[in-house]
């Protein structure tokens, strides 16, 4: 005959109360207040960071891809943001958007180009205020050979000492807009919308001084 142990009551709370209480030592206490954060020189944490683009098809729908490989730094002064610079490369050739066939369609000369401008590359020259935490970082986009002034509204969504890194990492987001034509790269428009849209999702890991 078969029996099934039961666990008792006092037991399964106990198991439960050692759950929440190595859950709460794993989550880092984070500062939300920007003139809290630590200053200093950010690289992007490749294990949490997301690329995304989307762009509007044929009026009915918005097609969502992403780049799988791209890297960025942050100079940071929280205390004085006129200060902080932010700069990206993106790996062009890591397009991702779940179709192979199409994907290599895109790498090809009518769209990325890939095999001649490999990289896009971001260096900003100014930043403006919008909020306590959201800030308007402008620079310069260099796409398909082409330069031309991009903006990305960024939010800073805090900061804490990172246990798994072992450095104090930030909590950043960012979009922007940028118009395919400007990169002379306009086939199909209006069934394919000149404007992209550009999200970016991402952790920064400290430097160590």
């Amino acid at each position: 005959m078969n029996t099934m142990r039961v666990i008792k009551p006092p037991i399964f709370i106990m198991l439960s109360l050692c759950l929440t209480a190595c859950i709460s030592w794993v989550t880092p206490d984070v500062e939300p207040q920007l003139p809290e954060l630590q200053q200093g020189e950010y690289q992007l944490d490749p294990n949490h960071g997301r690329l995304l683009f989307k762009i509007g098809h044929l009026g009915l729908s918005t097609y969502v891809g992403r780049f799988n490989q791209f890297d960025a730094s942050l100079d940071f002064t929280p205390q004085n943001m006129a200060q902080a610079k932010l700069s990206a490369v993106v790996d062009m050739s890591s397009i991702d958007i779940n179709n192979t066939k199409l994907e290599e369609t895109l790498r090809g000369g009518n769209w990325l180009n890939v095999n001649q401008y490999p990289q896009a590359v971001f260096v900003s020259d100014s930043v403006t205020p919008i909020t306590a935490s959201q800030f308007s970082f402008n620079g310069q986009l260099t796409f398909r050979g082409i330069s031309k002034p991009v903006s990305f509204n960024a939010t800073f969504h805090g900061g804490a000492d990172n246990w798994m890194t072992g450095k104090y990492t930030l909590g950043f987001s960012a979009t922007g807009t940028i118009k395919r034509s400007d990169f002379d790269m306009g086939s199909y428009v209006p069934m394919v919308d000149d404007e992209v849209t550009i999200e970016i999702y991402a952790e920064f890991l400290k430097n160590r001084g």
